[in-house]
């Protein structure tokens, strides 16, 4: 009887050794997936990623450059898109209720913003990108001021806000895009950094190489006509006249009298304009109008957007694409 109590105790004990071993061999497994796969408050932050409202598409190649896959980004004009008649549609308001940093061009551009903003609970920082850049006003543009009636002037006076034609302009937007995104992922600090030295350079580069291009250009021949007034920041930095617009203002949203489009006629034929350079999403009715009474050629440009893919698909391919354009007609 002892003999057999004493044996059941063995094996119970022999029981619990295993059981205790087992215990600490997975025990030992969990260790050491612990430590190879951390789940600190660290990790987490750095796999929860940035998201990023931006307004137009130029923004968001820029940010794209710098951010790469570390953010999330939803831009609110499409290719093509006139922000001037811009429409919130509901993915909208989620992608800015979401969001946890907006940028936006400033000067103007998106007078959709404060109701935007106001109709959703977004506790988003609201970058304005273009901070640091001396903006145009509209009487700046032109090489006569006198140009038209008191009301229709003032109705054009304001700040340009494309920026965007003069890559200097963009190289800001990247540094305050830079600042704004380490500021959100300290994580990410050094990626950020990094990219935006390399996208810098790209930029530099194309500068460079606009100022190159336009040396191809008669200087009695550098004077521009556009739809709209788009071009005053390009046309300052790099040597070019705006000499009128089809619509005289900032957007192709106002209007234009016949008395304004008389005199465009005028200027025209007085400076033997080779083209009038047209927005690819802009109505040319108006625009046809005046070529067929000065006998000018209407160039497409891309003005107010990135392209769906090529030819103008990204920020670089948009400048290289225009600059070309211009300078073929021009020269």
């Amino acid at each position: 009887m002892l003999k057999m109590m004493h044996e059941g105790n063995l094996y119970m004990v022999c029981i619990w050794k295993k059981a205790f071993r087992l215990g600490l061999f997975f025990l030992s497994v969990l260790l050491v997936s612990a430590c190879g796969n951390p789940t600190n408050g660290n990790q987490t932050l750095k796999e929860s990623k940035t998201r990023v409202v931006v307004t137009t598409t130029f923004i968001g190649d820029v940010v794209n450059n710098i951010a790469g896959d570390k953010v999330d980004i939803s831009v609110l004009l499409s290719a093509g898109q006139n922000p001037h008649s811009y429409q919130p549609a509901p993915m909208d308001m989620v992608a800015v209720s979401e969001a946890d940093l907006i940028l936006v061009n400033g000067f103007g551009l998106e007078d959709f913003l404060d109701d935007l903003l106001s109709g959703t609970d977004t506790q988003a920082e609201v970058i304005v990108v273009s901070e640091g850049i001396t903006p145009l006003m509209m009487d700046e543009h032109l090489e006569d001021d006198d140009h038209g009636s008191e009301d229709s002037l003032d109705a054009v006076m304001g700040q340009d806000p494309h920026v965007w034609f003069d890559p200097n302009n963009v190289l800001i937007w990247a540094e305050n895009i830079t600042s704004a995104l380490t500021e959100q992922d300290p994580v990410n600090r050094t990626f950020y950094q990094e990219n935006f030295d390399a996208y810098r350079g790209q930029l530099m580069e194309l500068d460079v190489w606009i100022r190159d291009q336009i040396e191809k250009i008669p200087k009695n021949q550098r004077e521009l006509v556009t739809d709209h007034s788009t071009l005053g920041y390009f046309a300052q930095e790099y040597g070019l006249i705006p000499i009128g617009a089809v619509i005289p203002a900032l957007t192709t949203e106002a209007e234009t009298s016949g008395m304004e489009l008389a005199e465009l006629i005028d200027t025209i034929r007085d400076h033997l304009t080779k083209a009038i350079f047209v927005g690819v999403d802009f109505d040319p009715n108006l625009a046809q109008r005046v070529a067929d009474e000065t006998g000018v050629k209407l160039v497409p440009l891309y003005f107010g957007s990135l392209s769906d893919g090529e030819p103008a698909g990204t920020y670089l391919s948009f400048m290289r694409y225009n600059v070309s354009a211009i300078v073929e007609a021009l020269h």
